[in-house]
């Protein structure tokens, strides 16, 4: 069965594209088909994944405001085995447009059913905002996959976060679940970064992923490149640590449809 995840988090810089892109490539590495949907209006999950966000025929703007489908938009990046949808700056066009639409928070998800079938994971990119794009990836996911830096800001952040997926469980998908909380960019030399780490763990218990992203040249290089680390330099701590969470979100998997029969 086909597992939706969305990647939010309204704080900017937090390796929400960065999680997308190289936990696409790690699990199409496993051999499960990944599709990648960019509704980022910056299109950097897009770029990183080396698709050009301003040569594509369509984009998820198309899809969104119903120009286009998704099967005609996907497309096939250069490296990495996995499908994108693209996302790029069109999209700040559409948001504004859905405003005025009914049922627009369900845009999304009715445009991705015709395909969802097709692939294993559907991993989608969201903005730095709460926004009518962000509401349409919640609404169209299963879950939500929160990646943040172990930092106090970041804790204020996810209390926000956490009230507008509730909001959006509440009113247009009740299925819509906290996937997991990812840290990233974490540094274990520094005190509060291991506070915080500490912080999590009490309060959100196994919600919180045992993988640590932490800071990793390659990693922060790789999208100048146009390809997930993996591709770019796969002994790196990055594109390891990103291989280890595709494990980890795997045997979640498998867990969860132990559960299921």
């Amino acid at each position: 069965m086909t597992r939706i995840i969305a990647v939010a988090n309204q704080k900017g810089g937090v390796g929400k594209t960065t999680t997308c892109v190289n936990l696409a490539a790690s699990l199409a590495a496993t051999q499960r088909r990944v599709l990648l949907v960019d509704m980022d209006p910056q299109g950097n999950a897009t770029m990183g994944c080396g698709v050009d966000k301003s040569n594509v025929e369509y984009s998820a703007c198309d899809v969104l405001l119903g120009e286009a489908t998704a099967a005609d938009t996907i497309v096939s990046p250069p490296e990495g085995g996995f499908a994108v949808l693209p996302g790029n700056d069109d999209l700040t066009l559409a948001e504004v447009t859905l405003l005025q639409e009914i049922g627009r928070e369900m845009k999304l998800r009715k445009a991705l059913e015709p395909v969802v079938g097709l692939y294993d994971f559907v991993l989608i990119d969201c903005p730095p905002s709460i926004n009518m794009l962000t509401i349409n990836a919640l609404t169209a996911a299963d879950g939500v996959l929160i990646p943040m830096q172990c930092e106090y800001y970041a804790l204020e952040g996810l209390s926000a976060l956490l009230d507008t997926i509730g909001k959006v469980r509440d009113t247009v998908n009740p299925n819509l679940v906290v996937y997991g909380i990812l840290r990233t960019m974490f540094d274990p030399r520094i005190n509060l970064s291991n506070e915080v780490s500490m912080q999590l763990i009490e309060h959100f218990d196994k919600t919180v992923f045992r993988t640590v992203i932490p800071r990793n040249i390659r990693l922060a290089e790789a999208p100048s490149f146009g390809r997930p680390v993996l591709l770019h330099d796969r002994s790196s701590r990055g594109a390891i640590s990103y291989l280890a969470l595709a494990g980890e979100v795997l045997r979640r998997e498998d867990a969860r449809v132990a559960q299921a029969v």
